[in-house]
């Protein structure tokens, strides 16, 4: 049990076993972390219980523990808002960290006011004002207001109307930008019906604007108001000719919220997918720093609580990428705003989609500053998630052994960078400890003696390590790991019999579609690391039989066996080349050429 400080000693046996959120503070006050609990009692004694902790993360932050604050709330939904709400508040250092959380503008429009206006905020009130976002594209945000100012009217002043009104009209009046409501050349119901078609079009419902600005363009031709009917025909030949900068595709009829989410060691990148009446109408994103060993059901739970929920606009479902602990209490928070899990159909292709967009930004990110070289492809992503890495496999190795009846026995190395071939690192290993038939030997002999040189050379480790056979070739390349102190480095097999996946610490195997991009990128590493091994295994095969038969031959030692293996390739290649070709080479002449090919008559196989 690890040593608890006074402070939280003293508070531990009259703390309730009630939900609420609890922070941690070093010497100096200040917050380490925030959490919540079900029961706050039980949950702060965890902390000290024993010093198997999960992530180098936690045991440091007890080291630095000195102190405890609590908050008793009623109910555990309670606890995950204001647990949210504590991190943004306090910021602690050892929390999943959402960045640039206050930092996206909103298209706020004052329905509050007589005659609303339209513009850009980055602070969001309880003012009964309408707003639109956050735009993490902040180029799509000024697309559609440039939109809404040139096909609606809306004022551009600040006077406080009604209360306030010029003596006369702006600018914007002589050059038809405004309708002047300050001088009341435009009455209040007027302006705010253009107002409901301004909120229509920025809510992506421009069906319905054009809808309703033709009846009123029909309505004022039959009341013979020829230049307001024309008025009326300008903004439907905008809307009907104006392709939407938000909008990307069609999709399943209805309004929903998609989310991806995307991962690369400490980071990674939350998506939502606004769909409105089967539109897809813009993308926003978060990042997410911080998140060292936590697991990425706690990450998109952090989100959901610290992001989600706390967004003005939200459609009735949200589809997420996969569960997670806390789904009842976020559902609960989120009040009328479903949560669904799709496995398969349109829904999932959605998914699909949104975290394509998440890796791609990741990817920008990382690029961005200078983590990654280059992008990491789909099958990249799709291994990590499928073998539950928290970093990302952008290298993996592949060793391979290959022998021929107990001898010749070799091994291989590959190198795959973002999911392809890096040719420049491959190596080779002739085996040699073991004797017979022993891949198991082989492999740990192989695995031990590229880390050790990898190490010693202060080179790159790879992300992943790949070997191709079952439990018993995993078993062996543990040993070696461990030996070298990489004992935690992500490892696996791959068996050719089933395609089998068997993960170091897990007992039961993982199986891959067939399709899967993830499978087939380990596919091609495996045969290639197999491909690798065989050609060297056959290289060492020739080199020992074409030795042994020219041995035999006397006067020729191995400067002139290499010279004659160089020229001719293989022993039969020496016997084709005849008397007069074999005399050229220097050191030989006619008579030594007539020996060596006569020696060679008399041990040939074939009598």
């Amino acid at each position: 049990m690890l040593p608890v400080p006074d402070a939280v000693a003293a508070k531990l046996p009259h703390l309730p076993e009630a939900p609420g959120v609890y922070l941690w503070q070093d010497r100096e006050g200040k917050t380490l972390y925030v959490g919540k609990a079900k029961r706050l009692r039980s949950r702060v004694r965890s902390y000290f219980a024993n010093d198997d902790m999960a992530s180098v993360k936690t045991r440091h932050m007890v080291n630095l523990i000195a102190d405890v604050d609590t908050i008793v709330v009623p109910s555990e939904a309670h606890a995950l808002i204001l647990e949210a709400n504590l991190i943004k508040e306090y910021k602690p250092r050892f929390n999943i960290a959402l960045r640039d959380d206050k930092s996206y503008p909103y298209i706020k429009v004052t329905l509050q006011e007589g005659f609303p206006r339209i513009y850009v905020t980055r602070r969001l009130q309880d003012d009964g004002a309408k707003y639109f976002g956050p735009y993490t594209d902040v180029g799509s945000m000024r697309r559609s207001l440039n939109v809404v100012k040139r096909i609606f009217t809306v004022r551009s002043c600040n006077y406080n109307m009604p209360d306030e009104m010029p003596e006369r009209a702006c600018l914007d009046y002589y050059i038809h930008r405004c309708k002047a409501p300050c001088i009341l050349a435009q009455s209040m119901a007027d302006y705010r019906s253009m107002i409901d078609e301004v909120v229509l079009f920025l809510s992506g419902r421009t069906d319905e604007v054009v809808s309703r600005v033709r009846e009123r363009m029909d309505l004022a031709s039959e009341a013979l108001d020829f230049e307001r009917a024309a008025e009326f025909r300008d903004v439907v030949n905008h809307l009907e000719k104006m392709e939407e900068p938000t909008v990307v595709l069609e999709v399943e009829g209805g309004d929903r919220d998609v989310i991806g989410y995307a991962r690369d060691g400490d980071d990674a990148c939350v998506i939502v997918l606004r769909v409105r009446g089967g539109k897809l109408l813009s993308r926003e994103q978060r990042f997410l720093e911080n998140l060292d060993a936590e697991e990425d059901t706690a990450a998109l739970s952090a989100y959901l609580a610290g992001a989600y929920v706390g967004l003005k606009e939200r459609a009735r479902e949200v589809l997420l990428p996969f569960d997670f602990p806390d789904r009842e209490l976020v559902e609960e928070a989120l009040g009328t705003t479903r949560i669904h899990i799709p496995q398969r159909g349109s829904r999932r292709q959605l998914i699909t989609l949104a975290e394509q967009n998440a890796r791609h930004l990741l990817e920008e990110l990382k690029l961005a500053s200078m983590e990654a070289d280059e992008r990491a492809g789909d099958p990249v992503y799709e291994l990590g998630r499928e073998l539950g890495l928290q970093r990302l496999p952008r290298t993996l190795v592949c060793f391979d052994i290959s022998t021929t009846q107990g001898t010749d026995t070799v091994g291989s190395c590959v190198w795959f960078e973002n999911g392809r071939p890096r040719r420049g690192e491959y190596r080779k290993f002739k085996v040699k400890t073991v004797e017979g038939t022993d891949d198991f030997a082989a492999m740990e002999e192989v695995v031990r003696r590229y880390f050790e040189r990898r190490i010693a050379d202060e080179k790159p480790l790879p992300d992943l390590i790949v070997v191709d056979g079952g439990k018993g070739q995993l078993s062996s390349a543990h040993t070696s790991l461990d030996a070298v102190g990489l004992g935690d480095r992500p490892l696996i097999s791959i068996s050719k019999r089933e395609e089998e996946l068997f993960i170091w610490g897990r007992a039961e195997p993982v199986t891959l579609s067939r399709r899967s991009p993830a499978l087939k990128m380990l596919q091609q590493a495996r045969d290639e690391a197999h491909r690798f091994a065989v050609t060297y295994n056959r290289k060492r095969r020739t080199m020992r039989t074409v030795t042994s038969e020219l041995l035999k031959v006397p006067g020729i030692g191995p400067v002139k066996r290499r010279m004659l293996l160089r020229e001719f390739g293989s022993v039969q290649g020496v016997r084709d080349a005849g008397e007069e070709a074999i005399a050229k080479l220097p050191g030989f002449n006619s008579d030594r050429a007539r020996k060596l090919l006569a020696t060679l008559a008399e041990n040939s196989p074939i009598q």
